[in-house]
């Protein structure tokens, strides 16, 4: 064995500038705001308001990247360029339609056009939960799963291309899998039952 003094070990750490991912209002009692931000979490099933800021951060990012292509002239090779990859990101996700894939559309977006793209509304848009809250729970115990792979985030953003082919994950006992423990457990006893008789 051969040992090392102290100082010729190195200690690696892995150092992450990790920006927020939301940003919080800057007027926190404005009562307007406030019932609007408590009827999306609601009409969506979301987990708290962190969850509309995200997505307000996100539509105001891509607002203000379709306001600087905008000043440019139309003919400028970075506003055709980069506006045609935003257009094209948006229109993939669904949240931009066919007939309006212009900058001027992209400016006019609203948080449902996003809020009606996560997975959890997909969901339940599609019939495979009694609510928005079941549709939730569904996903986060891992009952759903997307173009057949699993899928347990709720705020997931579904494609196009991806969004017929939401279902039952294969191995959940709603997919015809391997029943859960508390069914496990019913069937045991009625087993029991049939032979005590």
């Amino acid at each position: 064995l051969i040992f090392f003094p102290r100082f010729f070990i190195i200690k690696m750490r892995n150092y992450r500038n990790c920006s927020k991912t939301y940003r919080t209002p800057r007027r926190p009692f404005e009562k307007e705001r406030l019932d609007s931000e408590l009827k999306l979490v609601g009409e969506y099933g979301l987990r708290n308001k962190r969850e509309v800021w995200k997505i307000q951060l996100i539509l105001s990012k891509i607002r203000a990247s379709a306001r600087i292509l905008l000043t440019l002239p139309e003919n400028d090779p970075r506003r055709i360029f980069q506006g045609k990859t935003l257009i094209h990101r948006l229109r993939k996700f669904g949240i931009l339609e066919e007939e309006k894939q212009t900058l001027d559309n992209v400016l006019s977006l609203k948080i449902q056009d996003f809020l009606e793209r996560r997975l959890q509304t997909l969901v339940f848009k599609t019939d495979k939960s009694k609510s928005i809250h079941h549709a939730r729970v569904l996903i986060r115990q891992r009952h759903i799963s997307v173009n057949n792979q699993l899928v347990d985030i709720p705020s997931f953003m579904v494609g196009l291309k991806t969004q017929n082919t939401i279902s039952y994950f294969v191995k959940s006992p709603l997919g015809g899998g391997f029943p859960g423990r508390v069914r496990r457990k019913t069937l045991k006893q009625e087993t029991e039952k049939k032979e005590d008789k």
